[in-house]
């Protein structure tokens, strides 16, 4: 396999630009490719080699980073003309965003090229990549994950192979996404209630930003215990957040405010604390949510 360039770079968004320029600062060689080429100047400046399609790009490393907006876009260049060539023997690395189906069939349509693939799920903003601690989710064959992993190091130091199955990536992201956007909305509900209530909600989302990293820790402790299946009480027996998600939604009541979410936790420790689960730890909980 002839390559002149240590990695290949497709896609110059934000995230792309961002890669291909940690990549040049740790001293490898990137080929890019992007649709409106321009954005590839500065870089190109410094060194990089720009080609002319998505085939010339994907033939000039052995790895390749795919980093567009989905996986319909990059389906969309690998259809390209000569791609499918161009790709034999090569490592495929997708950094975009999809479902676990979207990554099943991206590994199918490299195997059945004759490329590696991985699949990958970058939760971090432009500004963040190349920390210790940014966070990147890689899964598909370890084979593959061993030859990108000193290219994937350089752009992420939190770097997470989830095993051989390429949908792992995809699900993790949802899941950890599912945390997210759960603490946004428990977030958001706590801001109406101190606007509401005269307190400075500048000063509530400093307080959370203190008491983020100890619910951190705690929830560490939960999945732990999820993993485990032991459910006894340890840090926090399910019977404590029965009232306190009560006076919650109380409250919430008596405000006037929308109480959509207290309400949805309430239901849940309702069933709870029907199915005698008081006592075991909160992570308890997830019992209801099973089928």
């Amino acid at each position: 396999m002839n390559t002149t360039t240590d990695v290949t770079v497709i896609g110059l968004g934000p995230m792309g630009l961002a890669l291909a320029d940690l990549l040049l600062k740790a001293g490898r060689t990137v080929t890019l490719w992007n649709r409106s080429p321009g954005k590839a100047d500065a870089l190109v400046a410094r060194g990089a080699v720009l080609a002319a399609s998505p085939a010339e790009a994907i033939a000039a490393s052995g790895t390749t980073l795919v980093c567009v907006l989905d996986y319909a876009a990059a389906e969309t260049i690998l259809a390209q003309d000569g791609v499918a060539d161009a790709v034999r023997g090569r490592l495929v690395v997708n950094l975009g965003t999809g479902s676990p189906e979207d990554a099943r069939r991206a590994e199918a349509w490299a195997h059945a090229h004759g490329a590696r693939y991985l699949d990958g799920a970058i939760q971090a903003a432009p500004s963040q990549m190349g920390r210790p601690d940014t966070p990147l989710f890689v899964s598909g064959e370890t084979a593959a994950f061993t030859q990108a992993e000193p290219l994937l190091r350089i752009v992420a130091g939190h770097l997470l192979h989830l095993g051989d199955a390429v949908d792992a990536a995809a699900f993790m992201d949802l899941a950890t996404l599912s945390y997210v956007y759960g603490a946004y909305a428990g977030f958001l509900h706590g801001a109406h209630i101190a606007e509401v209530t005269g307190i400075d909600v500048a000063t509530y989302g400093r307080l959370v930003h203190a008491i983020a990293p100890s619910f951190g820790a705690f929830f560490e402790h939960q999945g732990g215990v999820v993993a485990g299946g032991d459910f006894r009480a340890t840090e926090s027996p399910l019977r404590i957040s029965v009232p306190a998600v009560r006076r919650i939604l109380d409250t919430s009541r008596g405000l006037g405010i929308n109480t959509e979410l207290p309400g949805l936790v309430d239901g849940w420790l309702a069933k709870a604390s029907a199915r005698g689960l008081e006592g075991e730890e909160l992570a308890a909980l997830i019992k209801v949510l099973r089928r």
